[in-house]
């Protein structure tokens, strides 16, 4: 089994500093960092509510960018039945 590692390889002549920041960058793009600093300390029922309705719309648009087409007729069924309803 391989063992996945995150990190950066400094290239000749490059800076550590600069190197640190590609890595940083990684982690942030990641959502490593993120995820990190929220589980130093313990997060209160509200603002766990509040993050996850701050993150909900990019998860959203992820998901909906990949649909099936029995997806998308049941999606299309259930708005005709609410519009219906209304």
């Amino acid at each position: 089994m391989a063992k996945h590692t995150r990190g950066v390889d400094v290239k000749n002549g490059e800076t550590v500093d600069r190197a640190l920041k590609r890595l940083k960058t990684k982690l942030d793009t990641e959502g490593i960092l993120e995820e990190m600093r929220r589980r130093r300390a313990h997060e209160s029922t509200i603002t766990r509510a509040i993050r996850k309705a701050r993150t909900a719309p990019k998860r959203n648009k992820v998901r909906w960018r990949f649909q099936s087409e029995s997806q998308v007729a049941t999606a299309e069924a259930a708005a005709a039945a609410r519009a219906a309803s209304e």
